[in-house]
């Protein structure tokens, strides 16, 4: 039977892999071995979607934890390739490892297995934002080049690897995987209390989440972004989980007082996925500057106000429903405007985000391995 390492560490990571998991459960001749390096530790960005995403417990778990990129990096290269000579010690070795997305973990598990020989699968291959300044930009770069086999989300992923010099042997467009953890999770979301607790209707409120340094690092930034928020709750409520980096921000730079207390913005801890696509699943506009929330609200057909000078994911914008806004608090206004006079653009769904994707991604992995 041929063993694959299946690689996870940070919070997108377990939304992508979940689906790959269940889909292996449908044919005989694939082990996967669910490794979690513990990149993020916090039970809210970790822990509890394993419980709430129905995988099983990891295989492996290497606690690495945070750190520089440079510190937590060389330390998950050392763990992982501890891990993978471990199993050619059992005489388990790993046919191939699989990783995901664009994390610490991706890269290093990917440097790890080629210098043991092991081929690597990279999900999400392709996507490129052009912003080198990104560190997700270098991880998605050197991954790519490490891979054999390049499982592919999007057509402009593909036109990237080719453009890149890979060949076409190894990419497979695929769909996004993404989708798939949204589409089967979706209704059950629907059934949480979440919003009967916040006393929130649904398709009548605005979610926010916000953790890039472009957005949260520079206080005039910041301070512009928290003043249209404010001003706009008197229109409609503004649920905001906090992620913990971007609330230590608002602490030092004076805001998050006044976001407490602001009329008609809510601030909440992380949330788990469940309680969290309960509240994007059913809400009227969407202001982010995360990658998989482009891509959910796409597939949800809510507006999506993308935080951001650029995006790996074009289609989102090219046919779905997101609006790259930067850094520009006076664009977020006039589109949250547009939104709530019901002006707004209109998209769709992509081809291939079915749903089905994983099913399509385990075949490939049987196939080329």
């Amino acid at each position: 039977m041929k063993r694959f390492a299946c690689i996870v560490g940070a919070r997108p990571n377990f939304m992508k892999m979940a689906p790959i998991l269940h889909a292996f459960a449908e044919h005989t001749d694939g082990q996967p071995v669910l490794i979690h390096t513990g990149q993020h530790y916090d039970r809210n960005l970790s822990d509890v979607f394993f419980d709430e995403l129905d995988i099983p417990r990891p295989h492996v778990s290497l606690g690495v934890g945070s750190g520089t990129h440079g510190e937590q990096t060389g330390r998950l290269i050392i763990e992982l390739e501890k891990t993978f000579l471990a199993a050619r010690e059992r005489q388990e070795p790993f046919d191939r490892v699989v990783v995901v997305g664009d994390v610490n973990s991706t890269v290093a598990a990917a440097l790890a297995a080629v210098k043991l020989q092991i081929p690597v699968a990279h999900v999400e291959a392709g996507l490129r934002s052009f912003d080198r300044r990104m560190p997700e930009e270098a991880n998605r770069l050197v991954t790519d080049t490490l891979s054999d086999l390049l499982l592919v989300s999007e057509e402009s992923g593909v036109d990237n690897l080719r453009r890149e010099g890979h060949p076409d042997d190894r990419i497979r467009l695929v769909g996004n995987v993404m989708i798939d953890t949204l589409r089967r999770h979706v209704r059950r979301a629907a059934e949480r209390s979440i919003l009967a607790d916040l006393r929130l209707e649904s398709g009548c409120y605005a979610v926010v989440t916000l953790h890039r340094p472009s957005n949260v690092d520079d206080p005039a930034v910041l301070r512009a972004l928290t003043e249209v928020l404010i001003d706009v709750a008197r229109s409609v409520p503004i649920v905001f989980p906090v992620h913990p980096r971007t609330r230590e921000r608002l602490k030092t730079f004076g805001l998050l007082a006044e976001l407490e207390d602001a009329a008609g913005v809510v601030l909440l801890e992380p949330l788990g996925y469940l309680d969290f696509l309960a509240l994007t699943s059913q809400s009227k506009v969407i202001v982010t500057d995360s990658g998989g929330l482009q891509e959910e609200s796409t597939a949800l057909e809510i507006p999506c106000l993308t935080m951001r000078e650029n995006t790996e994911r074009p289609v989102t914008v090219t046919e779905g429903t997101s609006t790259l806004v930067g850094t520009d608090a006076e664009q977020l206004r006039s589109h949250l405007q547009s939104v709530l006079d019901g002006t707004y653009k209109r998209g769709r769904c992509p081809d291939l985000w079915d749903g089905q994707a994983a099913g399509r991604i385990v075949r490939e992995l049987l196939a080329a391995t």
